[in-house]
């Protein structure tokens, strides 16, 4: 085969208008041999591609250059450098139907965002960057049907929690192999903020962090999403699929609240506003994200006439998380929300023609009470779901511990006759399937208002991690006992790390379960473990006994 020239020719293409960047026609790029490597007079794209919150006439694409070898992520190091993108119908880039160029500054840590619109609906893209005489690796892209479509369908794979030092990421591969998702569901905890060694252990620690300290600074938050970013399994998931994604506690610190957190020593570690400044900046610089509102990640996107996604931002507004004991977790004077973003979100729903009301939720939103539980279990349940160790049934993190947002919200969907409701939900490293009880004291003689699927980790720590034992060796009794005394929780698997794949039709949602065989191995299988559905108007989860295919 004849060689071309890096740069060819600029060709006849259809005209794109694309918004947040310094768009213009660029030539096409032509492939290049080792397209993410260059040598050192060269540009880079060590980091991968990404594109994320899919819209029916656009989407949105990232990249990070390296312009130079010192200019690393989070060391402000490396000129201007101009990079060229360009979006198309093919693999081959014969059918391009957009391009323009940015400049990558050490401002921006030299990452590149490219708002493109004027797509079709439901139609899948390929994009690649250039700078210099480097090419990208390219990525696959898909936008969302349009509004008023009757969409037969939509599938998201869904994830969330993972720990850079617990483990690989194989859940993305799996996901990554997949060629029948519209999108990646990303519920938080996207990166870790800890010291290396802090969580796990250090003789827990599979792979260390960068920077090995804990992240506190801008440069520091900037060098840790590059790191995660050098993951192959992760890379190979930007590049599949587009990721609609939103924050939890660990892209700041570890159980933050709009004031400070419990990882967070004021003095010591600064100001917490400017942590969390540093925090947001590094965010929406490394990740495919636009800002629905200045500094949140609360937004609203649309999959047709099926389903409308309501993806929540619960650490921005969220007032200090209730003392053991103090008797405040009803106060209504406590938001999880915040009055905005709660107004915001019972006017979307109210407002909504979709089928399907999907509400990503980074916490879990269904109420948790402990039945009889033995001592050795409850600390390590008490630390995943956010509880007091000294027993009390309160999840204080997670909606528990501000029950007067809940009974607004879920009052509001009844009232309301809002029906198909769903939450999804990670952070706390189990799998549940839930009903959303209006009244869980009287449950299942109460309505129920919601139901809620809640994933597993990627790779942080479960209940087997935190007590280091086998699987099914301790948590057959816990189950029991949550199940127990929350005859609202159908099922929740204490064990295993993984992933779900939730498949939406007018009918029905089911969320497939997927585990991994073992999350410190590089090489890790994923299978099958159980699915759960809710048919449309029922409000209630129910067993299923095999996945969607």
């Amino acid at each position: 085969m004849t060689s071309r020239n890096l740069i060819s020719a600029p060709s006849r293409r259809t005209l794109v208008k694309a918004a947040a960047v310094s768009a213009v026609a660029a030539p096409a790029l032509a492939a290049a041999a080792s397209p993410a490597l260059a040598d050192a007079a060269e540009p880079a794209f060590l980091h991968g591609v990404a594109s994320g919150d899919p819209l029916p006439d656009g989407v949105l694409l990232w990249t990070r250059v390296t312009p130079t070898p010192d200019a690393v992520p989070g060391s402000g190091k490396g000129p201007d450098v101009t990079v060229r993108w360009e979006l198309a119908e093919d693999r081959g880039f014969t059918r391009i139907v957009a391009d323009g160029t940015s400049v990558a500054t050490a401002a921006s840590d030299h990452t590149v965002k490219a708002d493109v619109r004027g797509l079709r609906p439901a139609t899948a893209y390929w994009f690649r960057f250039a700078a210099g005489q480097t090419v990208s690796p390219t990525g696959r892209t898909r936008t969302a049907p349009a509004a008023d479509a009757t969409a037969p369908g939509v599938r998201f794979g869904v994830v969330s929690c993972a720990n850079w030092e617990a483990g690989y990421f194989s859940a993305y591969r799996h996901l990554a192999a997949r060629t029948d998702l519209d999108a990646i569901l990303h519920l938080g905890d996207y990166i870790y903020e800890y010291q290396s060694g802090g969580y796990p252990e250090a003789k827990y620690v599979v792979r260390q962090h960068e920077p090995a300290h804990e992240i506190v600074s801008l440069a520091d938050y900037r060098t840790r999403h590059g790191k995660y970013k050098t993951d192959a399994d992760l890379k190979a998931l930007h590049a599949a699929h587009p990721v609609v994604a939103i924050w939890d506690d660990h892209e700041f610190a570890n159980d933050a609240w709009s004031g400070g957190a419990e990882n967070h020593t004021p003095g010591a570690e600064g100001a917490w506003a400017d942590r969390v400044a540093a925090a947001k900046q590094a965010y929406f610089e490394w990740m495919p994200v636009r800002t629905s509102t200045e500094g949140t990640v609360f937004r609203r996107l649309r999959f047709g006439k099926l389903a409308d996604l309501h993806l929540l931002d619960l650490r921005s507004f969220r007032s200090q998380q209730a003392g053991v004991g103090s008797g405040k977790v009803d106060d209504p004077e406590r938001s999880l929300t915040g009055r905005a973003q709660l107004d915001w979100l019972k006017s979307g729903l109210a407002a909504s023609d979709a089928t399907w009301q999907l509400v990503g939720t980074s916490v879990m939103i269904s109420p948790v009470a402990f039945g009889a539980l033995p001592a050795d279990l409850l600390g390590p349940l008490a630390e995943l779901l956010g509880l007091p160790k000294e027993g009390i049934a309160i999840n204080v993190d997670q909606w528990d511990g501000y029950t007067d947002d809940r009974k607004e919200l879920l009052k509001h969907l009844t009232d309301r006759g809002i029906r198909n409701t769903v939450f999804l939900t990670g952070d706390i490293h189990m799998a549940w399937a839930n009903d959303v009880p209006s009244k869980a004291a009287t449950y299942p003689l109460s309505a129920s208002a919601a139901t809620e699927f809640v994933v597993t980790s990627v790779t942080s720590d479960n209940l087997d991690d935190l007590l280091h034992v086998a699987p099914n060796t301790l948590s057959v009794v816990a189950a029991g006992a949550i199940k127990a005394a929350n005859r609202h929780v159908k099922w929740v698997d204490m064990d295993h790390h993984g992933y779900g794949v939730l498949d939406v039709t007018a009918e029905r949602s089911q969320m497939d379960y997927y585990t991994l065989s073992d999350r410190a191995d590089v090489n890790a299988t994923a299978a099958w473990a159980r699915s759960y559905r809710t048919l449309n108007g029922t409000q209630r989860v129910e067993r299923v006994y095999q996945p969607v295919r």
